[in-house]
């Protein structure tokens, strides 16, 4: 069984045990989650498209931890002006475990 979910407006496809990385939610670790927007259920026999949700249908989980992504570099120039502007950033995410897919 795997279902579509949408969490903070990206679409993430996850199965029973599935960890995935999230953009970062305000929950401590350990806390349990529940989404309940399921765009698609798929169970081996039936398959539930929503409209634009599935009714009824939603997801639950565990969070696990909060991680930065990896780093990246923007590097900004104008050349023969001598502008430069070096800034880096690094993305929050929270890594969480589906623990229930339910309809």
């Amino acid at each position: 069984m795997y279902a579509v979910v949408e969490i903070a407006g990206k679409q993430f496809k996850v199965g029973q045990n599935d960890k995935i990385y999230v953009p970062s939610l305000k929950d401590k670790v350990g806390a349990k989650v529940k989404f309940d927007r399921v765009l698609l259920l798929d169970d081996k026999q039936k398959t539930d498209v929503g409209n634009p949700f599935v009714a009824g249908a939603s997801i639950e989980g565990r969070i696990v931890e909060h991680v930065k992504g990896e780093k990246v570099t923007v590097f900004k120039k104008k050349r023969r002006k001598g502008y430069r502007v070096k800034r880096g950033h690094r993305q929050r995410y929270t890594q969480v475990q589906i623990t229930k897919i339910s309809k």
